[in-house]
């Protein structure tokens, strides 16, 4: 009968996810820092049923949505603790992200970088290799093209936008990885405002830095995701924080609010999610495995130390 069972299970998808634990015992890379780590999941790509994720959404529901810069979209239940921290993913489903006629993406055509959310439920994906935003009212719907930034169509390949969000005022905000600022060079092109009303403006990382993706904030402003990627010492991250922006601003940085490095569980980050659960504002990030089998695809819920930091 053991034998027997035990040949039935072979094949069947293992657990969705797995804690990886915070170090105890270290100089802590947080100390002072207005973000707090929380916890942290290993995710199995195969059973959530896409890998190389490279953006993150958080609903009100802990719904997790990410896309992948393989063509493809994903959605999971956040299980959390009362403290914040997390538990796991449950109900994961995926599928193809589609063209304007409702053919899945193939090859270059599904890089997908970048995931808003609009108002009216719908989603912006942004895309590299052929620059270009779709607008998805589903995502296992067909795409709707929508206006892209001036300038973008003719970019190199890789390093367009990974950076795209909907502010609450409703203005559209982007970031490009590596484009840079005709009139700083270590500055990144940005835009903000939206089909028919974009302006273009600068924002500058920190040195080695580019940024991966960003996220609105209850007041206004935004936390942006800026990923280091250097051999042999590997990933590490920070979140920058930006106030509300002028209508028509200049050149900007955000205030650091968290350095994910090692010792923290560290990979390569790219996607960053600001949510409300319980009463309490807490920043979900996730890391893109590349498809490689020494790459980890990451999920760390992070808390603010101040309670009233987000709001």
């Amino acid at each position: 009968m053991a034998a027997l069972l035990g040949a039935s299970s072979c094949g069947l998808p293992g657990p969705l996810t797995r804690p990886e634990p915070l170090p105890e015992g270290f100089p802590d890379p947080l100390a002072g820092m207005a973000l707090r780590p929380l916890g942290v999941l290993r995710i199995d790509t195969e059973v959530l049923g896409a890998d190389g994720l490279s953006a993150l959404h958080l609903g009100p529901d802990l719904t997790l949505t990410s896309i992948s810069d393989r063509g493809r979209w994903c959605q999971a239940r956040l299980v959390l603790a009362p403290n914040g921290a997390p538990l796991g993913l449950e109900a994961p489903r995926a599928g193809p992200l589609r063209d304007i006629a409702g053919h899945p993406l193939q090859g270059f055509l599904g890089d997908a970088e970048c995931l808003a959310a609009l108002p009216d439920g719908s989603w912006l994906v942004g895309f590299e290799r052929l620059h270009r935003i779709w607008r998805y009212r589903h995502l296992g719907g067909h795409a709707e093209p929508m206006e892209t930034p001036p300038g973008i169509i003719g970019w190199p390949g890789n390093g367009g936008l990974e950076s795209l969000g909907v502010l609450p005022d409703g203005r559209w905000l982007a970031i490009a990885e590596s484009e840079r600022a005709p009139e700083d060079g270590t500055a990144r092109v940005a835009w903000i405002g939206g089909p028919g009303t974009w302006h273009r403006f600068s924002y500058r990382p920190a040195a080695g830095h580019d940024p991966s993706d960003l996220c609105p904030l209850p007041d206004g402003g935004a936390l942006v995701l800026e990923r280091h990627a250097e051999f042999p010492e590997g990933f590490s991250a920070r979140l920058t924080r930006l106030p509300p922006l002028a209508e028509r601003p200049g050149t900007v940085e955000g205030r650091l609010v968290a350095h994910l490095a090692p010792p923290l569980p560290s990979d390569n980050w790219e996607g960053v999610s600001a949510f409300r659960h319980g009463g309490r504002d807490l920043v979900a990030v996730i890391s893109d495995d590349n498809q490689l089998f020494f790459q980890r695809t990451l999920l760390m819920i992070l808390g603010w130390s101040d309670g009233a930091a987000a709001s």
